[in-house]
């Protein structure tokens, strides 16, 4: 057989591969503005700088000659997919994306998707001190950076809460309580 109808690796099979956290079956994929800007600028790093450049090295490489010992080639082709199925991933969220601009929603203190909370963590009858994140899409989600997903354990516990309630959080560590402090939507 023909090495043209083969693949160049059984373990490549990029397109069962999902790049990026999983919706919930049903649900919108709501995000901020700020987070698909960001996914939009991905997007264009990908196609206007990166891929050119990988498709660049990939074609000299091809040019040397026997392509399976070729590093050059071998490592380029497989970049070439990586970065192909990224922008796949970011087209497919992009087009269901539902943007959302919390600064448009009227003053409330009650939470809602893109609502900047400020909470504390209760242990018992001890309190812990005060966190403030962000509630964004599953796409723009880092803890790290003060943002967390609608859909997470917290977020999903915290939403539709009202500013002084207490509401109920499984986590690893057992249950807790969150005590909602302050809701912003900036």
């Amino acid at each position: 057989m023909s090495k043209a109808f083969t693949k160049e690796s059984d373990q490549d099979d990029d397109d069962e591969v999902q790049s990026g956290p999983l919706l919930p079956a049903g649900t919108k994929n709501y995000m901020t503005r700020r987070g698909f800007n960001a996914m939009r600028e991905e997007l264009d790093q990908l196609v206007r700088t990166d891929r050119p450049k990988v498709v660049e090295t990939v074609a000299w490489a091809a040019s040397n000659g026997d392509r399976s010992e070729n590093g050059d080639y071998i490592y380029g082709k497989k970049r070439l997919r990586e970065i192909d199925r990224r922008i796949r991933f970011l087209i497919k969220r992009m087009e269901i994306a539902e943007v959302v601009d919390p600064s448009l929603r009227e003053d409330t203190d009650q939470v809602f998707f893109g609502a900047t909370v400020t909470f504390r963590l209760w242990n018992g009858n001890t309190a812990g001190g005060q966190e403030t994140f962000q509630v964004v899409g599953v796409d723009e989600a880092d803890a790290s950076a003060g943002r967390i997903s609608w859909i997470s354990p917290i977020g999903r516990a915290i939403l539709k809460a009202h500013v002084g309630d207490r509401v109920k959080l499984q986590s690893p560590a057992g249950a807790r309580e969150i005590e909602i402090t302050d809701v912003a939507y900036l």
